[in-house]
């Protein structure tokens, strides 16, 4: 009679094993207890009530799910009880008549009707509320696992949300950075510059490994290093004499996942408000690597540093920042720090994780 949280159909559900299981510990102890100071032995005492207990797990089982819909005026679990209560008196004649061979013979011998009274008593006064007890670790059951279930809906609709949440900041990147880029093309169409059919070809080389990459809520950091190449790339044919870059990356960093522009954002910063402000030009080193599991990607500029940003450093690292919140969790950092005598470290730190999550 102990709770079961898996529904089972008929007479599965009603012999289930805890149940049984419980039922078994109970009748022992009630047999061996009813042997003390009897001259019945203890076995037979366990046997009555084992068939005691059957009989009671059936009633209980039984009233469960029948009637299938109960009078409104009488709850279901006050139907189980009053059942078991009144199947006593018949489990406990039952129990004498199967341990005697089929003739209890309890209207003349004065010792099995004492016995019978006994195990009728204990059964009326014991049993009822060992249901009652079955029926409220049932209702605990289930209100855990009503409330477990509603946890899990509830984390299905977080993630379910957050990824939504990710897919549209990635929207925004993707029309920000394409048009950053398209500009820089047109710059060098619109001077005339014999690089610009070259810089095409790169754009549509770039754009052909990049753009399937901006859909997917993960990417690879080799392939972000490839990415900031090719964009540096880019960025040095419209400038040659005022940008120089450099890309170092430890060997087991390519494989560590990370969300998709990450390394770009942080470049394209560098670019549009280190780089292109200062009359100089300036160099980019990009860096990656894994320390006590944990990525750390940076990317230094020499430009015109936080003081002389001319508009601010836009909305692409707030929206990184965002991002890496959504994908970690939390668990990850974006830093800048200002340099002297000028120039800006932007640095993303993030569990590291290998390929795709």
């Amino acid at each position: 009679m102990t709770a079961n949280a898996t529904p089972v159909p008929g007479i599965a559900r009603i012999f289930a094993w805890p149940r049984v299981r419980f039922m078994l510990a109970v009748a022992l102890l009630f047999g061996l207890l009813l042997s003390a100071g009897s001259r019945t032995g203890a076995l037979m005492w366990i046997e009555r009530t084992l068939v005691l207990g059957g009989c009671a797990l059936l009633a209980f089982g039984v009233l469960e799910r029948w009637p299938p819909r109960p009078p409104r005026w009488l709850a279901r679990w006050v139907l189980q009880v009053l059942g078991v209560w009144l199947s006593m008196p018949f489990a406990s004649y039952l129990a004498y008549w199967l341990t005697t061979g089929g003739d209890p013979d309890l209207l003349h011998d004065r010792l099995r009707l004492i016995g019978y009274g006994e195990l009728c008593f204990v059964g009326m006064l014991f049993v009822p509320w060992i249901a009652l007890g079955a029926l409220l670790r049932q209702r605990e059951a289930f209100a855990r696992d009503l409330a477990l279930g509603f946890q899990l809906e509830r984390s299905e609709l977080e993630r379910r949300a957050s990824d939504a949440r990710l897919r549209l900041l990635q929207a925004q990147v993707q029309p920000h950075f394409l048009f950053n880029t398209l500009a820089n093309v047109r710059a060098l169409v619109r001077s005339g510059s014999p690089q610009a059919g070259a810089v095409l070809d790169s754009l549509i080389a770039y754009l052909r490994a990049s753009v399937p990459h901006l859909e997917s809520p993960f990417t690879t950091l080799a392939q972000e290093l490839e990415l900031v190449r090719a964009y540096l790339e880019l960025m040095h044919m419209r400038m040659p004499d005022r940008l120089q870059y450099a890309l170092h990356a430890d060997a087991a960093v390519g494989a560590m996942s990370c969300p998709p522009l990450t390394l770009l954002t942080l470049v394209e910063n560098a670019v549009r408000h280190g780089i292109d402000p200062s009359e100089e030009g300036g160099r980019i080193e990009v860096s990656a690597s894994v320390h006590d599991g944990r990525c750390i990607a940076r990317v230094v500029d020499t430009g015109v540093g936080l003081k002389h940003a001319v508009d601010g450093l836009g909305t692409g690292l707030a929206t990184l920042r965002e991002r890496l919140k959504l994908a970690f969790g939390g668990d990850a950092r974006l830093s800048l720090t200002g340099l002297v005598p000028h120039g800006l470290s932007a640095e993303v730190e993030f569990p590291a994780r290998r390929g795709a999550a």
